[in-house]
């Protein structure tokens, strides 16, 4: 059995705004969120400013046990039951899968570590929970009353986008009628710069932060981190017409593959890469020539903006335009392909395609980057997502008419 998957409700916690027509103002006024981090002044950041959690969940004791990270996931998961409709009765039934990151704020959850120890009289009896991966997917089944098949992914920067494909393959197969999915993220604190700072991976501007960074720009020179989440309502079609739902786009197709090559470099030839690209045309039942637009992973780094800029050229030529969204609001690690995948559904519906931020010599010349907004109706996009261990994925979704 194969169904038809759409997606009928969208949660949103960003750096641009957490609603369609706020982040869609951003991006049609050039306005972000780039600043000195306030861990290391020569990494920029994009936060996202005056987030509470408690404005989504209310009083709720656990809040404790979620990190930063995980505050967003379920914020953002919060967002999208709200605007879902559901009543108890369909959420009982409703499936969660959940793209998670690792907490890395080890100084600040255990600030005094000597030779190993970390017991303390101020260190909570469940402190473990802060850094389990399934923590957010607990909170929001307590909170939602979701009781569906679910599944918590920690696949490094395309785990929210593995999320999205593996619900979309559980309903499209007949084994759900419905799930929530997506993922929150942050790697703003002292351990995650630091950790991205070693592997040589970030961006360390000398000037405006706002224009230094520049994914696919012949002088790229790393990522901006970013924070926040987003979650998606993915429903059988017959089951969204039957209760009248609002319908933002359709899942087609959805890749996945793994390199086996580095722990944190993709393979220059992006062969597997591709291979997730395919995977997804493949499903979805199109070729190349009918996808119009793509939402490139596009970090800033040297590795994956050369090897990505090829597997484009390759796969569909200068036919389709290409957008980085990071260049935006930053690489959101394990929540960038949940907030990308919502963002491409908004634009979809505006008709309007934002430029790379700062691109002025592209490192590909034959690959068709939009340097310049554009009123554009894409009907088809493809979301790629490739992370850290050799992680692949991509998803590609068709605008609803």
């Amino acid at each position: 059995m194969s169904r038809s998957v759409v997606i009928t409700s969208v949660g949103v916690i960003s750096s641009l705004g957490h609603e369609p027509g706020r982040i869609m103002e951003h991006l049609r006024n050039d306005r972000v969120c780039f600043e000195p981090s306030p861990v290391d002044e020569k990494v920029p950041a994009c936060p996202v400013r005056d987030f509470d959690v408690r404005q989504f969940l209310g009083r709720f004791k656990n809040i404790r046990y979620l990190s930063r990270g995980a505050r967003f996931c379920v914020a953002a998961a919060m967002e999208a039951v709200h605007n879902s409709g559901l009543d108890s009765a369909m959420l009982d039934q409703a499936g969660l899968f959940v793209g998670t990151g690792p907490n890395l704020d080890v100084g600040g959850e255990c600030p005094e570590i000597s030779s190993g120890r970390i017991d303390e009289d101020a260190l909570q009896a469940l402190w473990i929970l802060r850094f389990l991966p399934n923590t957010p997917s607990c909170v929001i089944a307590s909170l939602t009353g979701i009781h569906g098949e679910n599944l918590t992914i920690n696949t490094a920067c395309s785990a929210s986008l593995q999320a999205i494909g593996e619900a979309f393959r559980k309903i499209r197969s007949g084994y759900l009628n419905m799930a929530f999915a997506g993922g929150g993220d942050s790697r703003l604190s002292a351990g995650g710069i630091l950790a991205y700072r070693k592997a040589g991976a970030l961006l360390t501007a000398n000037g405006d932060s706002e224009t230094a960074y520049a994914p696919f720009d012949c002088s790229r020179e790393g990522f901006v981190p970013g924070e926040g989440g987003a979650f998606l309502l993915l429903e059988d079609l017959e089951h969204a017409l039957n209760r009248g739902a609002k319908i933002w786009g359709e899942v087609c197709g959805y890749g996945n593959s793994m390199d086996g090559y580095n722990m944190t470099a993709p393979h220059p030839d992006g062969r597997q890469a591709e291979a997730a690209v395919r995977a997804a045309l493949k499903e979805a039942g199109m070729t190349p020539d009918q996808v119009d637009a793509v939402s490139a992973h596009g970090t800033g780094t040297r590795l994956n903006d050369e090897m990505e800029a090829g597997l484009i050229d390759r796969v569909y030529g200068a036919r389709p335009k290409v957008i980085a969204l990071k260049s935006w609001f930053g690489h959101l690690s394990a929540a960038c392909g949940a907030l990308e995948t919502a963002v491409c559904l908004f634009c979809m519906q505006d008709g309007w395609l934002p430029p790379v931020r700062n691109l002025k010599s592209p490192c590909h010349v034959r690959v068709n980057f939009v340097r310049n907004p554009i009123r554009d109706t894409p009907r088809t996009m493809m979301i790629e997502n490739f992370g850290f261990g050799g992680q692949n994925a991509a998803l590609l979704i068709r605008r609803w008419t």
